[in-house]
């Protein structure tokens, strides 16, 4: 049984514009990474599907899904908010990317593949309930966690996001579900800017918020996966893990200034198939989010697969 890897040629066809950092040759060089180190060969390729209404309501308003779903523009670019577009083949890819993660769902609950990659964009963690958002249109994990849960009827479902801007959309659908843990980082200062002051978090016993300073490091990254998010996962006994899987933490990614290296990404994997081992048979769903520097996003992708299927 071979884990999956999930993607669409749709979602290259998203773009906002010449020089956005959310472009779509990410996609290409994360692919081109994961084939020249040979670790498609251990995984299953499956084409995302769109996400239904239903799907998507299950995180979303119905007014947020009308909403979007009206918003494509026959041609050019519709301004969602200061640094998120839509072109006419947004929508399609949105859905491309969230009916992955119900995919990947079905197929590791079914037992027909024992971890799932999601090659997709656009990403997903910055979409609230009834909002789009920083690069985000439909919040691809939360669609994926609620299908596990109300669709397959499972009772405990983990979120682990070490992307390096705060998944305030997650939170935003997830707060207070308490069949869902949320461990995240994030740095602090940075977009959604709500990571400075506990105050603008949600205060709910299921989530795991650590903010890290700037330039703290890989010491610190794992300082707090070890003090806070391992304990809390043990606590919990998750039966599947989902992580929203943003890159842009590396130091070399000019976005943030957190300065997390390759191997970072493969020892925080490690870490969370080691909690999945223990309590729900290794299946890990992982979704993409940010990392916008080509070179760094592609190794840091290999380097989080490798463990995720283990290739290692």
């Amino acid at each position: 049984m071979l884990p999956a890897y999930i993607s669409h040629p749709d979602c290259a066809r998203h773009e906002m514009g010449a020089g956005h950092p959310e472009c779509p040759e990410r996609l290409a060089a994360i692919g081109d990474a994961l084939l020249a180190r040979g670790l498609l060969d251990y995984m299953q390729p499956f084409d995302a599907p769109l996400a239904t209404e239903a799907q998507l309501e299950r995180a979303h308003t119905a007014l947020h899904v009308k909403r979007v779903a009206a918003s494509s523009p026959p041609n050019g670019y519709l301004q969602v908010d200061p640094d998120t577009r839509m072109n006419p083949h947004t929508l399609t890819a949105a859905l491309r990317a969230a009916g992955a993660a119900v995919l990947a769902t079905d197929l590791v609950l079914g037992g027909q593949a024992a971890s799932a990659f999601c090659a997709v964009r656009p990403p997903g963690h910055h979409a609230e309930r009834a909002a789009a958002m920083g690069f985000c249109f439909f919040n691809n994990v939360a669609v994926g966690i609620r299908h596990a849960l109300d669709v397959h009827g499972l009772a405990r479902v983990a979120l682990v996001d070490f992307d390096v801007h705060h998944g305030n959309g997650s939170e935003d659908i997830l707060a207070g579900d308490e069949r869902v843990l949320m461990c995240s980082i994030f740095e602090t200062g940075l977009y959604p800017f709500n990571g400075d002051d506990a105050r603008t978090l949600k205060d709910a016993p299921n989530l795991v918020n650590v903010g890290l300073a700037p330039r703290s490091g890989g010491e610190a990254f794992r300082a707090a996966v070890t003090t806070h998010w391992l304990p809390a996962l043990e606590r919990f006994r998750p039966e599947l893990v989902y992580v929203s899987a943003g890159f842009d933490a590396h130091r070399d990614d000019d976005m943030a200034n957190l300065g997390l290296v390759d191997a970072d990404y493969e020892w925080v994997t490690r870490q969370l198939m080691d909690v999945a081992a223990r309590h729900c048979r290794g299946r890990v769903i992982s979704c993409l989010e940010g990392g916008y520097m080509l070179d760094p996003l592609a190794r840091s992708v290999a380097a989080h697969v490798k463990v995720l299927i283990g290739a290692d």
